[in-house]
């Protein structure tokens, strides 16, 4: 019997727009053996997700194969009657997806979600149900699994959403995992676990992985293969150790090569403070039983002071659940906080949001997840001119595409792609249109919620060149919130680390990455720093 699980032959994969279409994979042959994992990598957009999502057919009515074969245990899953197909989907091969809060139903709860795959492949109900659950909750890192239950997406954090994301695929324990940025949304120690976990049920299983990722320290940490994609194409592929130490295509050892560099723009001496808070509370309630009493409370945030100078950047650190994100929101008054809030001079934690309405010009958001937060009814200039429209500060369809076109360059994309819509776009692709639509107002503070966790890391560096140069021109103040601490080194002036939503620690940034004080933040350098230089040591000239 042979061990070869999977394999995909000349697949080509084209997206239909109106009379014009599009190849975003152009013949593309890859194998899987049973047990092995094989890493997907390459810039966005070069046909990464298209391809995994092309296994179990899950792309929309747009996408068709001019050509290839996907054949899994010796069925083309191409030509699979539907009826067979979803045998397949999520028991024998299961997906976790990019974007946890557009994969998870906001309203169910985990429980139910999770209760869901085991029911309908495997038919477990009840007690039996819930012990699973508690099993798989635990297994992939989720404190307080019991507790957390009844909880609904939006009650937990990115990082945690991907965790029950991956809980959900590993459910029926499946002979193949795609596994499409897995740990995008986590910090670097509980990457860590997260790896060890998928590593030692693979082991345990016999499950291979199709692992799509732009983090080549977690390739070379977890794949045994590697395809390098460009432009729809595999340029390269082999052994990891082969093609990271000795890579021969151009766009290769560019890749290897590229990583965010720099220092933070120095703060204008005098800078007037645009920001200042605390001691800031946010505090969220457990709720249980059928009158959903509160039981106890979850602490976000709990007493936490910041100051934010125009043209500095504070970067916030700390693991998943830390209570990053939520401080970044109720510094922009989206959500419910205690404590005072200073902004330009004025108190505004008191404000509701037509007396915000003025000042939300100058205070801005990119959030975490650029597909939830941009509307697929909408196409690129709708969404990057909304903001435009609201405040007044266009007369005219051509002024309002004009500034659409400058904010686009100014981000790294085509112009000409305004007309577009977001699921015509990659991961890394919306998240530019994000930070597009977040500039394009011009504004005076902006809050960066992992800005390039959807990013592979030569478009990263781009960003960050980009930020660094819109700061200096225009004296913007960031709030950036990142697990990637080579982001936050490069980006950040002043550093605060978060742990249970309290600061544990925070000073000057080269201070903080060259002498952490407490064995928390200590660690988190381990993890992000350790794998890093594990990838690039090993790299040889050509």
């Amino acid at each position: 019997m042979s061990d070869t699980l999977l394999t995909v032959e000349d697949l080509s994969v084209a997206f239909r727009n109106g009379e014009r279409e599009t190849l975003a994979v152009d013949r593309v042959s890859f194998a899987i053996e049973r047990g092995e994992t094989l890493a997907l990598v390459g810039e966005s957009g070069s046909g990464k997700s298209v391809t995994a999502l092309s296994i179990l057919r899950l792309l929309d009515g747009a996408a068709h194969h001019p050509g290839g074969k996907i054949l899994f245990k010796g069925r083309d899953l191409l030509t699979l009657p539907e009826r067979e197909l979803r045998a397949v989907r999520g028991a024998d091969i299961t997906m976790v997806f990019q974007e946890p809060m557009t994969s998870l139903n906001p309203l169910h709860t985990i429980q139910r979600q999770i209760g869901e795959v085991l029911e309908i492949h495997r038919g477990l109900k009840g007690k039996a149900a819930r012990k699973r659950i508690l099993e798989l909750l635990d297994l992939v890192g989720i404190r307080d699994a019991e507790r957390r239950l009844g909880a609904y997406p939006h009650e937990l954090s990115g990082g945690q959403r991907q965790r029950v994301m991956i809980a959900m695929a590993l459910a029926c324990e499946p002979d193949l995992l795609v596994a499409d940025e897995p740990t995008t949304a986590l910090d670097v120690t509980v990457q860590a676990q997260i790896l060890a976990l998928l590593a030692d049920l693979q082991k345990r299983l016999g499950m291979a992985m199709l692992f799509i990722t732009h983090d080549l320290g977690i390739v070379r940490r977890i794949a045994n293969r590697v395809c390098v994609m460009l432009a729809g194409r595999v340029v390269e592929a082999g052994p990891v150790a082969q093609v990271f130490t000795r890579p021969q295509h151009e766009y290769t050892r560019r890749l290897l090569a590229s990583e965010p560099t720099g220092r933070a723009n120095p703060v204008p001496d005098h800078a007037e403070d645009l920001v200042e808070a605390g001691p800031l509370k946010v505090w969220f309630p457990l709720k249980e039983g059928l009158l959903r009493r509160t039981v106890g409370h979850v602490k976000a945030v709990d007493g936490v002071r910041l100051k934010v100078r125009a043209g500095e950047t504070v970067g916030v650190v700390g693991e998943s659940g830390s209570g990053k994100t939520t401080l970044g929101l109720a510094l922009l008054r989206l959500t419910e906080s205690e404590g005072p809030i200073v902004f330009l001079g004025q108190r505004i934690e008191e404000r509701g949001p037509s007396q915000m309405r003025p000042l939300r010009k100058d205070m801005q958001v990119v959030f975490q997840d650029p597909y939830g937060s941009l509307s697929p009814r909408m196409s690129v200039a709708d969404i990057v001119s909304e903001g435009l429209a609201v405040q007044g500060l266009v007369r005219g369809s051509a002024e309002r595409r004009a500034l659409v076109a400058k904010a686009l360059a100014d981000v790294g994309l085509d112009p000409a792609a305004m007309d577009r819509y977001p699921h015509e776009f990659s991961g890394g692709q919306r998240q530019r249109i994000a930070i597009a639509r977040a500039i394009v107002l011009k504004p005076r503070f902006v809050v960066l919620d992992e800005p390039t966790s959807a990013l592979d890391r030569s478009v990263q560096a781009q960003i960050v060149t980009l930020l660094r140069d819109l700061q200096r021109e225009r004296g913007l103040a960031y709030l950036f919130i990142s697990h990637d601490l080579k982001v936050v080194r490069a980006l950040s002036n002043y550093v605060m680390v978060m742990q249970h939503g309290q600061v544990v620690e925070e000073g000057p940034a080269e201070a903080i990455f060259a002498a952490p004080r407490t064995e928390y933040t200590r660690t988190l350098f381990a993890a992000a720093f350790e794998m890093d230089a594990a990838t690039t040591a090993e790299i040889e000239p050509v």
